[in-house]
């Protein structure tokens, strides 16, 4: 499959907007369940897309909808939430970037991809990269935190692959508000049963709370699912690993945390991996 630069660009601006995820949920959302986070992100911004659209699943369609929505969104997400609360953002950060190794062995299984050994070198370097880029010496550990960015890392792999063996008849746009709305429903019992209640929201809890729905879901989700459309596995989710290089990135712009030449040479390595994997 001819891989296009303009495809590539557009999806990358997908992860690179995820990295925000981490600044924003620790900074503006202390004190959230992590699983209403992942419910408010979601099912607001599902509705939302699904009155635009106006057009729900028929046959098989819910079925696959309701999966791609567990995987991507509300399994996915609420493990996200609570890796991302448990653990040092570097910590979570590298945790997640065993996901594009998962989806060169998962595509192989599923989609009959070939196993390319750049593929797997890039996906290596990339968690490498990754490694040097966030962590730091005195780096907690929570069991927790570890099991459930593993679990987040696996389930949107799945996620990935799955979106691309299953193209649905209908637009980008129906794509994204299906999941996202599915995702979100499947949330609301859990969030009901199970977490504690959410602090009353505040002006910023509400922008935050927009930043991640609308742009970090609603709008994020319709480029990545047009790049799993179009461009293979593979290729796509090395793109994933730009999102910790933004958290890093906007921890030494906001918060004037400094750059050290480790972390340096580790964004340039995940960057390497990134251009390895496309070849």
């Amino acid at each position: 499959m001819k891989t296009s630069t303009s495809d590539l660009l557009v999806t990358a601006v997908a992860p690179i907007i995820w990295g925000s995820t981490y600044i924003v949920t620790t900074d503006f959302l202390p004190g959230f369940p992590p699983m209403a986070v992942a419910m408010l992100r979601a099912l607001p911004a599902g509705l939302l897309l699904l009155l635009i659209v106006r057009q729900l699943p028929a046959g098989i369609w819910w079925l696959r909808t309701f999966t791609l929505g567990a995987l991507n969104v509300s399994i996915f997400l609420s493990m996200l939430f609570i890796s991302a609360y448990r653990l040092p953002g570097g910590v979570a950060a590298t945790v997640a970037a065993v996901q594009p190794l998962l989806v060169v062995f998962l595509a192989y299984f599923v989609l009959a991809s070939p196993v390319r050994g750049a593929a797997v070198v890039a996906a290596l370097l990339g968690a490498a990269g990754v490694a040097l880029l966030v962590l730091t010496a005195g780096a907690r550990l929570d069991p927790v935190g570890i099991v459930a960015g593993l679990a987040a890392a696996g389930s949107m792999a799945c996620g990935t692959v799955l979106s691309r063996k299953w193209q649905p008849p209908v637009s980008l746009l129906t794509f994204t508000a299906w999941q996202l709305t599915a995702g979100g429903l499947l949330l609301v019992p859990v969030v009901y049963i199970l977490e504690p209640a959410m602090p009353v929201p505040t002006i910023s809890h509400l922008l935050a709370l927009a930043w991640l729905g609308l742009v970090g879901m609603a709008l994020t989700y319709v480029l990545w699912l047009r790049g799993v459309v179009r461009l293979d596995p593979s290729v796509v989710s090395p793109l994933l690993l730009l999102s910790p290089v933004t958290a890093v990135l906007l921890g030494w712009w906001f918060l004037d945390q400094t750059l050290t030449g480790l972390q340096i040479a580790g964004g340039l390595l995940v960057v390497g991996s990134i251009w390895l994997g496309q070849r």
